[in-house]
């Protein structure tokens, strides 16, 4: 009897030593299992933190490009804009110059008209009294040849007033297209000063070099107009009166 109890408590005592030795291998594997999750989660973390500061950096970096894009193309503009009313002044400068200097010219012509006209007023005038002096004098010969010189002298005069009204209008066509040559160049400075791609600038700068070209044409073509007939430094026409006749108009 004593032998069956005692087996009986050794049985006890190995099960419940077998249930302490599974409680602490569940111990044990419960805290493996947990130091396990802990550094997994950690290693979660840290993967996570360095993705956002990854993610941040280039964010960083996309400002900073993109800020740096911003600048240069504003100081492009700002450059093509101060370029732009460089060139605009000194195209505008160089019309107000041409305008003067044709002005000037123009005046210059006008004032040789008038001269040539009063002289060949005053010519006439006297050429009419000698003819007046020269009928009495001399009969109806010398009132003929008196006629003949008066006619001649008219003609002069109306062929300088001729070439003197085409000068005039000649320089009103050219001053009406660099007018409008100015209009089309300055209509290019400001689509330039106003543009900020690249392409667009470069071909609104070879309009622009076109007209500019167009306008040099133009200012070369000027180069004085018809002189009017008889004006100073022109041919002399050659004398064909008599040696002596109180009626030639080459004296």
């Amino acid at each position: 009897m004593s032998e069956q109890k005692e087996s009986s408590v050794l049985f006890s005592l190995k099960e419940l030593m077998n249930l302490e030795e599974d409680r602490i291998k569940n111990e044990e594997a419960d805290r493996t299992a947990a130091a396990n999750a802990a550094e997994k989660a950690r290693a979660d973390a840290e993967l996570a933190a360095r993705n956002a500061e990854e993610s941040r950096i280039r964010a960083e970096e996309e400002r900073r490009r993109l800020d740096e894009q911003r600048s240069r193309e504003e100081a492009a503009r700002l450059d093509a804009i101060r370029t732009a009313e460089i060139e605009k002044a000194r195209v505008e400068a160089e019309q107000r110059a041409r305008m003067e200097a044709m002005a000037a010219q123009q005046q210059h012509e006008r004032s040789l008209a008038v001269i040539q006209q009063d002289q060949g007023k005053k010519k006439l005038r006297n050429m009419l009294i000698a003819g007046g002096i020269a009928v009495v004098v001399l009969g109806g010969g010398g009132g003929f040849l008196a006629y003949q010189n008066s006619v001649k002298q008219q003609q002069e005069l109306q062929a300088a007033a001729e070439a003197s009204r085409q000068a005039t209008e000649e320089k009103k066509k050219l001053e009406a297209s660099m007018a409008e040559q100015q209009r089309k160049v300055d209509g290019l400075i400001g689509q330039l000063s106003s543009a900020t791609d690249e392409t667009t600038r470069l071909k609104l700068q070879k309009q622009l070099d076109a007209e500019r070209a167009a306008t040099e044409a133009l200012k070369k073509g000027s180069g004085g107009g018809p002189r009017p007939a008889g004006a100073a430094g022109g041919t002399k026409p050659a004398c064909n009166c008599t040696p002596g006749d109180p009626l030639c108009s080459c004296l």
